[in-house]
């Protein structure tokens, strides 16, 4: 009983300090935006001036931008973090590959953000502002633009990741191919009401933003196929290693 409790304690404090570890990444991260948030802010907009309303949307501004910073430089470290945490757990061969999973899972973090900058925010804004130009002065807040960007951004950001959080639980046991196969009918469902609320009230829009929520969905059903059909090959070659000493 006295070792479990001692087993307990140890993966607590562990757990512990992988997120103090996570936190500083953040503060770290964060710090750095805030200090170049003059750049990122004029990388976004360019020559353009945004209004203001008050004083406070000028620091939340700031915060705002280099909260986005922290997030995404932190992806990386949080995963390797929860790697480490887990890292006891796995087989030598589990490690190799999940580790690899590190880096994609950032830079498909940095391609869904470039995916609802470049694809969806466009072609979102470009709509709402024609919808109401015969009636309405437009000008925009430095606050709600870039609030407008986030909520236009980061859930594809976070979306884009899919594929490779699916191979990790698949390496992990957690998920296999034929649950992810049962459950496509309800994964289509809620892609597309997420492709719907999200972008203007029009077919080709929703089909735009569609589709590439279905497609990624798909490519994560036939990695999970793939990483599946490895554990189960490297588990049988343990079996059979084990059989023969």
């Amino acid at each position: 009983m006295e070792d479990k409790e001692l087993n307990l304690v140890d993966h607590l404090e562990e757990l512990r300090k992988r997120i103090i570890i996570s936190a500083l990444a953040f503060v770290v991260f964060f710090i750095a935006g805030f200090i170049y948030v003059d750049d990122i802010y004029r990388w976004f907009v360019g020559d353009t001036k945004l209004m203001v309303l008050g004083p406070s949307d000028i620091m939340w501004i700031y915060f705002m931008l280099a909260t986005v910073i922290a997030v995404a430089g932190t992806i990386p470290v949080l995963a390797l973090q929860i790697w480490l945490f887990v890292k006891p757990a796995l087989r030598p061969i589990e490690r190799k590959i999940t580790l690899s999973y590190i880096p994609a899972l950032f830079f498909l973090f940095l391609l869904g953000l470039a995916f609802g900058y470049f694809v969806i925010f466009p072609m979102v804004l470009d709509f709402l502002v024609k919808m109401g130009q015969d009636m309405f002065v437009t000008n925009f807040t430095a606050e709600r633009y870039f609030s407008f960007i986030m909520n236009m951004t980061l859930p594809f950001g976070v979306l884009f990741e899919l594929p490779v959080v699916v191979m990790f639980l698949t390496s992990l046991g957690i998920l296999n191919p034929y649950v992810l196969g049962k459950v496509r009918k309800y994964a289509y469902f809620v892609l597309i009401i997420i492709a719907v609320v999200i972008t203007p009230p029009d077919f080709m829009s929703d089909f735009v933003v569609t589709l590439p929520l279905l497609l990624l969905y798909e490519i994560s059903i036939n990695l999970s196929k793939f990483v599946y059909r490895k554990r189960l090959k490297k588990l049988q070659q343990e079996e059979d290693e084990i059989i023969e000493a």
